[in-house]
């Protein structure tokens, strides 16, 4: 029984075809910088490559065209409808039956298409995601961002990419998702951010098996501002009280962490007005640790301090974020699209 298992997925593997579906906003240098990335690829793998332009008043289609020589790319234009729907658009106008979704900001190590190729044929699902990680051309701040998006002490290591895991809710800079998947689901909805997860979590109602492959990984380069990285936090927090209603037996304690780290934080700021000094130096010794691992990973006086800025800019806006939906959404009783209209495309 298990040979027939493994020889009807072995056959199953043979027909893999991976078009890779990439959205695009404003953004022809980053764009250039990942088909650049894709002609320094390993293996002699068949793939498409599908740029779709989200209706950007910055094209990049001169830049797209300036690789059509050398890899297998099609370019499409479009109204402005997000990035959900312009993957969707994306995989219906691909010829593959495996799609490889990534952020144009993204750069892709030359053994990435290998190392997902080698999974799936390995172990099949019909919906995988990779981590990031910071490439060393990367800025301090970006290199600090990343940390405190990827490190254990901050998120728990999952996007960093820790082990293997499975009913993994990928994110949608680095995403595979098989045909048979996007279809049974419709694909992304109009959330935004928040697209990805919702997804996930459907695919998972549905029965399919999500995972992480660890080795898939990519370098994602944020353009990105300490006021930009506060915006993007404070609306991954406010989104995840709405996939909360969504989706009931996604909640757990773990997305309230932020929002008590940072009370607790002030609270302990509090006491040391009045010479209490406990909760304060529980809070220093996370931050020693933090800096030390930061500084270990980084090998950089500066990245290392940056990341425990990034880290309270992270936990208190995802904490105020969640906070604010969750009194929203739960006490004033507000519809989600009524409540934050600015995170629903039409």
């Amino acid at each position: 029984m298990a040979f027939v298992f493994s020889l009807v997925t072995f056959v199953a593997m043979e027909k893999l075809c991976f078009s890779f579906i990439i959205p695009v906003y404003n953004r022809p240098e980053e764009t250039k910088e990942l088909l650049e990335s894709f002609i320094a690829l390993e293996g002699d793998l068949d793939y498409e490559i599908v740029i779709v332009e989200d209706g950007s008043p910055l094209k990049s289609e001169n830049i797209v065209k300036s690789f059509s020589s050398q890899l297998n790319i099609s370019y499409f234009f479009k109204e402005n409808s997000g990035p959900g729907d312009s993957r969707n658009f994306g995989m219906r106008h691909a010829k593959g039956n495996y799609f490889i979704i990534l952020d144009s900001d993204v750069i892709l190590p030359s053994n990435y298409l290998v190392e997902v190729n080698r999974f799936l044929l390995d172990t099949y699902y019909d919906c995988f995601g990779g981590p990031d990680a910071a490439h060393q051309s990367f800025s301090n701040l970006q290199k600090a961002i990343n940390f405190a998006m990827t490190s254990f002490i901050t998120t728990g290591g999952i996007r960093g990419g820790k082990k293997q895991i499975e009913d993994f809710q990928p994110r949608s800079f680095n995403m595979g998702l098989s045909k048979k998947a996007f279809l049974a689901t419709g694909g992304f909805g109009s959330i935004h951010p928040g697209e990805d997860p919702d997804l996930s979590l459907r695919l998972l109602k549905l029965g399919f098996k999500t995972t992480l492959i660890e080795r898939a990984f990519v370098y994602h380069k944020r353009r990105i501002s300490w006021s930009k990285f506060y915006k993007q936090v404070n609306k991954f927090g406010m989104v995840r009280p709405i996939l909360n209603q969504w989706h009931p037996t996604s909640k757990s304690i773990t997305y309230w962490l932020p929002t008590l780290f940072s009370f607790g934080l002030l609270v302990a700021i509090s006491f040391g007005l009045f010479n209490i000094m406990l909760p304060l130096y529980l809070y220093g010794i996370y931050f020693v640790v933090a800096f030390i691992l930061a500084l270990k990973s980084s090998k950089s006086l500066i990245v290392a301090l940056c990341s425990l800025v990034a880290i309270l800019v992270q936990f208190f806006g995802y904490g105020y974020g969640f906070l604010k939906s969750v009194f929203n959404l739960n006490v004033l009783g507000k519809q989600p699209e009524k409540a934050f209209p600015y995170l629903f495309f039409k």
